[in-house]
C-alpha cells in the first residue's frame, strides 16, 4: 500500500439500491477501480451507511484514507455540501461521487439537490453514475502517468461514440468557447446532438471551421422547454448517447426543471453506461483528458 499523502479528497455516497447487492454500483466501482484508487490514494469522505456497506463487504480492505461522515439522517449529506464550498484546501472536496438511484426519494431531498448545485457553482465534478465515476478515476489516473485500462478502451473509441451538448441561455457562449477549444476532439465523435438554439449555434461554429461539411455537424433537437431534453434522454436510455455535457446556470429559476431532471434521471437509469457533466471548469478538463485517453488508445 502506498504511503503517499492523499492527492484528492472525494465525497462518496450511494443510494441504498446501489449498496446492497453483490453487483451493485458501489461494488462495481470500488472493485473495478480499486487499482486506480490505490494509485491515486484519494481521501474518501464517506457518508455513514455507504461506509458501513464498504466495511461489511470488505471492498477496500486496509485502505487508510477513509473518513466517516454521519448517516444521512444525521446530516452527513449536508456536511458534504459544506465541504464542497469550504475554501480551506485541507477540508474542501475535489469531487463528489453520489451514486444515485433515480427512484430513491432521498436523491431529491434539499441537501442532495444543493450538493449538485454547489458542485456546479464551484467547478467540482459531480459524478452521479457508475460510468461517470469510473471514467473520472481512469482519466485522473492517466493524468498522473498511469497506463490506460484496456477494459475501458471501448468507451474511448470515439468513432463509435456519441455526445450531447446542451447549454442554458447564459451559458451558450461558454459552450461555443469550449466547442471551439476542443473542436478536434468533438469532431472525432461519430454523432453529436444538441437542443434547439445551442445546436444551431454549434453548427454555425462548425461551418466557420469546416465549411459546408460543418453545417450539419450536430443534430439539433427541439429546445429544452419544448421537449429536446426528453429526445436526448431517449437516446441515453437506448444506449445511443453515452456522454452529456450540459452547461447549467445554477443562478436562475428554470421553468423546465422537470425536463432537466428527466435527462439526468435517464443517465442514472443506465448508470453503468452514461455520464452527465454540468459545469465549465470540469467540462473543460474532462474533454482535455478524454482527448489524451482517446489518443493513447489509437
Amino acid at each position: 500500500m502506498s504511503s503517499l499523502a492523499p492527492r484528492y479528497r472525494i465525497g462518496l455516497i450511494a443510494n441504498r439500491a446501489h449498496q446492497d447487492a453483490p453487483d451493485s454500483a458501489l461494488v462495481q466501482l470500488l472493485t473495478g477501480s480499486r487499482h486506480r484508487i490505490e494509485a491515486l490514494q484519494p481521501e474518501l469522505i464517506v457518508v455513514g451507511r455507504t461506509l458501513d456497506a464498504i466495511e461489511q463487504m470488505q471492498l477496500l480492505p486496509g485502505y487508510r484514507h477513509l473518513v466517516r461522515f454521519p448517516y444521512g439522517r444525521q446530516g452527513g449529506l449536508m456536511k458534504l455540501v459544506s465541504r464542497t464550498v469550504d475554501p480551506d484546501p485541507e477540508r474542501t472536496l475535489d469531487a463528489v461521487i453520489y451514486l444515485i438511484d433515480p427512484v430513491d426519494p432521498s436523491s431529491a431531498f434539499p441537501e442532495a439537490v444543493a450538493l449538485k448545485r454547489q458542485c456546479v457553482i464551484h467547478g467540482k465534478p459531480f459524478l452521479s453514475t457508475l460510468a461517470g465515476a469510473q471514467e473520472w478515476f481512469e482519466l485522473e489516473s492517466l493524468d498522473t502517468g498511469a497506463a490506460p485500462d484496456s477494459a475501458l478502451d471501448h468507451r474511448f473509441d470515439l468513432k463509435q461514440e456519441s455526445i450531447a451538448l446542451i447549454a442554458h441561455d447564459s451559458m451558450k457562449q461558454r459552450m461555443l468557447a469550449l466547442a471551439e477549444k476542443h473542436f478536434d476532439l468533438l469532431d472525432r465523435f461519430a454523432f453529436r446532438c444538441a437542443t434547439g438554439t445551442t445546436g444551431g449555434l454549434l453548427n454555425e461554429l462548425a461551418a466557420k471551421i469546416k465549411g459546408e461539411a460543418g453545417r450539419n455537424w450536430v443534430r439539433p433537437f427541439l429546445s429544452g422547454p419544448l421537449g429536446g431534453d426528453a429526445q436526448i434522454a431517449e437516446l441515453i436510455l437506448e444506449r445511443q448517447c453515452r456522454r452529456v455535457l450540459f452547461l447549467e446556470d445554477p443562478h436562475v429559476a428554470r421553468q423546465h426543471e422537470a425536463d432537466i431532471q428527466l435527462l439526468e434521471r435517464a443517465a442514472r437509469t443506465v448508470t453503468d453506461y452514461a455520464s452527465c457533466m454540468s459545469d465549465v471548469k470540469w467540462g473543460d478538463r474532462w474533454l482535455s483528458l478524454i482527448a489524451a485517453r482517446a489518443g493513447s488508445g489509437r
